[in-house]
């Protein structure tokens, strides 16, 4: 599903070059789960950000489910994001103004989907969350973890390839932690490819898998027994 080769990203700091991903070769295939961990300053945000084709690697290759991930302008950037991948972040990121179930058909809107359907989906992934009684709830009248079981819905709802989801338990407590854990180990149970980008061990031994990055370059990249995240819910 994904395939990184000799992957090596540089940024322009004044004069200086810093070097953050120094030949990075990973694959993931379809159905997996595995955690991303590494301290500040590891690389692991920036390889996440070219995995999500927020950013692009200055050599080596990246391909996404048998497509070149190279030279895209935003627009074809932003299509293949619709496409093949879906985000969830530890702040959130749901639209204020905009109730639970019109924050999860926003992907849909940008697809063409028609009204009805998009509403049809929508709620089918709110329940599927959890939250279909909260479906008309602003994001100011959630909890944190009701938010990120909205994101989560929202991440679905355009049936991603892959989803990626940065720190998504770093804004939450513990039980409401494991609670959102327990919902992307089921997600993945189904079959959904999900990367977890996180700094907390617990939640990284909640995946199958934990890669582990260090001055941009990986340093160990084991499977792992798998704990189950209800057994601490």
């Amino acid at each position: 599903m994904i395939e990184i080769t000799n992957l090596h990203k540089s940024y322009k700091t004044g004069a200086n070059s810093l070097h953050v991903l120094k030949g990075i070769n990973f694959s993931v295939k379809e159905g997996e789960l595995v955690s991303i961990m590494g301290s500040s300053g590891s690389g692991k945000s920036t390889l996440l950000n070219i995995l999500g084709m927020l950013d692009e690697a200055d050599e080596g290759s990246y391909m996404l489910d048998n497509v070149p991930i190279k030279n895209l302008n935003e627009k074809i950037a932003a299509k293949y994001r619709n496409k093949f991948l879906g985000f969830i972040f530890q702040s959130f990121n749901l639209i204020g103004y905009k109730t639970a179930l019109d924050n999860v058909a926003m992907p849909l809107y940008y697809q063409g989907m028609k009204r009805n359907e998009r509403i049809d989906r929508s709620m089918a992934y709110l329940e599927k969350v959890g939250l279909a009684d909260w479906a008309t709830h602003l994001p100011n009248q959630l909890s944190g973890g009701q938010k990120q079981r909205v994101a989560i819905a929202r991440a679905l709802a355009s049936d991603p390839k892959v989803l990626l989801a940065d720190e998504p338990t770093g804004a939450l407590d513990t039980k409401t932690s494991y609670e959102v854990m327990d919902l992307i180990q089921g997600i993945n149970d189904e079959g959904k490819t999900i990367l977890v980008v996180t700094h907390e061990d617990d939640i990284a031994h909640m995946t199958k898998r934990i890669v582990n990055l260090k001055d941009g370059l990986i340093i160990d990249d084991s499977k792992v027994n798998q704990v189950k995240a209800i057994q601490h819910v």
